[in-house]
């Protein structure tokens, strides 16, 4: 991207910037002009990149206010604990013990937590080195390019809708059980509806409404609400376990693996859903008061408790029950009933509701400023990125998510959310490993064309060898096409460590063993799409091709405009600045650099 850096405006944050008006939108003629340049457009959007220094400075100002530096590790931690265990582990487990993987759900567990970890570190690189409420976004936005960042945040914001929409549904199944009632009961059957979308729950509705109220006031007190809920909630998971492991039965494992190793990575794809959040941490970076220290510690911490807790939990409730014996909708509550402690099925479902409020409450706040960051790239409609005076928070964009959140968490079961949310999320983290490669090794004005030609050589190794061996999983159910799809992604991975020069150190942290670790991120990223039903890739394809539509027809001419504008600015400042030092007598400089807006090639 070619937008400047104007450093102008960094002591003015409740000054409110001038409202800027895109030309291709400016009347019904000039939108027609624009559309016949779309192809034109397209390249030169695509080719585009944005820097560091935009997004922590240009981008961010068109907030006309700043968002609070009130956040430590400590909440960061918190933040992520309450970000994941939620509905995931309360809910998917039973349904996959049951049906999927039997008692091996606790290898599915460590496969999801490997390929959630090695995500992690590549967020939390990200998110030290550039801070701000875009996530994903923003990262993917200075290293792959607009047009991917586009597709790839419309895709997280489906997987946060998704997702509040899934937690919001499983609160009310755990509310149900609280109240001795069938974990159904307060759900409206619509029958004249298609089926997955004839049940109707108004109580997740509420519950969304009350979460959106404190997400909209205060991150701070937002943050004080989640740990204190999520300290009860590791209390409660802490009985679970114990409680849980003293009506052991051993000869319930005896079965490890009733549905194979198929069963176990198949359920690894769908339990990912379990991990699902942590991405929303690293939105609150730009309000973290040290993210240098307090992003690495708040999310590989939450990550690795949270991973040790879902594997306990998991051997747990098949040693309690045999696994044909697990319901599917509430385990934990109806394996303590079974053997004897119904008392102990109101802690765990006061636990759940606990865990799910902390899981819509962080899904709430990151959410929002995720929308916001995309929105002050003008892609949506800029009154999203306005950030309140008063309260220092989003309250446009929350609002908006609400809406959406609710209207599908009214109408759409639990089992159509779960899957459609783990292929959205894998699909971005596979993007963010990516990104991060190309941000180590492919550098603007530092790493030669043949560099980046040997780098992408090796990366489409290591993205074709992923993609083979997910397909060849999908397939077959035989062994040896691994044998050679597995060297032929190590020779990828060691093509990239050994010929291709490191172009970048990361400032403050940085992902360790690059580049096998990002690598291996890929890897099991792209392995696990190809477990997910094919109805969950149809519904990724109508999204995807709807985004690719909209940026085609909305997207791609206000970033043309916002691009053209920025340019001319900096040719105004560089003008002005230029007359200055000439009446100060100071020699002016020959600018080599250059100004073209679009293109920025190696």
């Amino acid at each position: 991207m070619g937008e400047g850096n104007d450093n102008s405006s960094l002591g003015e944050e409740n000054v409110a910037p001038p409202k800027i008006k895109l030309e291709s939108f400016g009347s019904l003629s000039n939108y027609g002009r624009a559309l016949l340049y779309t192809p034109s457009r397209l390249l030169d959007r695509v080719t585009a990149r944005s820097n560091d220094e935009t997004e922590l400075v240009d981008v961010k100002n068109r907030s006309q206010h700043e968002m609070k530096k009130t956040l430590s590790w400590w909440d960061l931690i918190w933040f992520g604990m309450g970000s994941v265990i939620g509905s995931g582990i309360f809910v998917l487990t039973g349904l996959e013990v049951r049906n999927t993987v039997g008692p091996a759900v606790v290898l599915s567990y460590v496969v999801s937590g490997i390929s959630a970890m090695l995500s992690v570190f590549c967020y939390t690189e990200f998110a030290v080195e550039i801070p701000v409420a875009g996530g994903s976004f923003a990262y993917l936005r200075v290293e792959l390019g607009e047009f991917v960042a586009f597709i790839a945040s419309g895709n997280i914001i489906l997987e946060y809708v998704i997702g509040g929409a899934a937690v919001s549904r499983s609160w009310t199944s755990y509310f149900a059980t609280l109240c001795n009632q069938p974990s159904d009961k307060f759900v409206i059957i619509v029958h004249s509806f298609a089926k997955d979308y004839n049940k109707l729950d108004p109580i997740a509705v509420f519950v969304l409404a009350i979460i959106c109220t404190f997400a909209v006031f205060s991150t701070k007190g937002s943050s004080r609400l989640n740990y204190i809920a999520s300290i009860i909630h590791v209390i409660v998971l802490m009985f679970i376990i114990i409680a849980g492991l003293t009506k052991a039965e051993a000869e319930n494992y005896s079965d490890f693996t009733p549905f194979g190793a198929r069963g176990i990575f198949q359920s690894a794809a769908v339990l990912f859903f379990a991990y699902v959040g942590f991405d929303a941490v690293s939105t609150m970076a730009e309000e973290t008061k040290n993210p240098g220290k307090d992003i690495p510690i708040g999310l590989i911490g939450s990550m690795t408790l949270t991973t040790f807790i879902y594997c306990m939990m998991g051997v747990t409730i098949c040693l309690m029950q045999k696994y044909s014996d697990v319901d599917e909708n509430a385990a934990f509550s109806v394996a303590f009933e079974a053997v004897g402690m119904k008392w102990a099925k109101y802690i765990v479902a006061f636990g759940a509701l606990k865990g799910m409020t902390s899981v819509l409450l962080v899904g709430a706040v990151g959410q929002a400023r995720y929308l916001t960051h995309i929105a002050r790239t003008h892609l949506l409609p800029s009154w999203l990125a306005r950030v309140n005076e008063k309260t220092k928070t989003p309250i446009n964009a929350t609002l908006v998510m609400f809406v959406a959140t609710a209207i599908v968490a009214l109408f759409t079961s639990l089992d159509v959310l779960a899957n459609l949310l783990s292929i959205s999320t894998l699909f971005l983290f596979s993007l963010v490993a990516i990104a991060l490669l190309v941000r180590r090794y492919c550098v603007r004005g530092v790493t030669s064309r043949f560099d980046v030609m040997k780098f992408v050589g090796f990366l489409f190794l290591i993205l074709g060898s992923s993609v083979g061996c997910s397909i060849y999983w999908s397939q077959t159910t035989r062994w040896l096409g691994y044998t050679i799809l597995v060297p032929i992604w190590f020779v990828g991975t060691f093509g990239i460590w050994f010929f291709v020069p490191l172009a970048k150190k990361p400032k403050i942290w940085g992902v360790p063993l690059v580049p096998f670790l990002p690598s291996a991120s890929i890897g099991i990223n792209i392995f696990l799409l190809g477990t997910l039903d094919k109805a969950s890739f149809k519904r990724f394809g109508y999204w995807t091709g709807f985004l690719v539509v909209y940026y085609l027809l909305v997207g791609v001419h206000a970033s043309y405009d916002i691009a053209k504008l920025e340019k001319e600015r900096k040719k105004l400042e560089d003008k002005t600045k230029s007359k200055i030092d000439e009446e100060n007598g100071v020699p002016l400089k020959s600018n080599t650099k250059d100004e073209n807006h679009t293109k920025e090639d190696f």
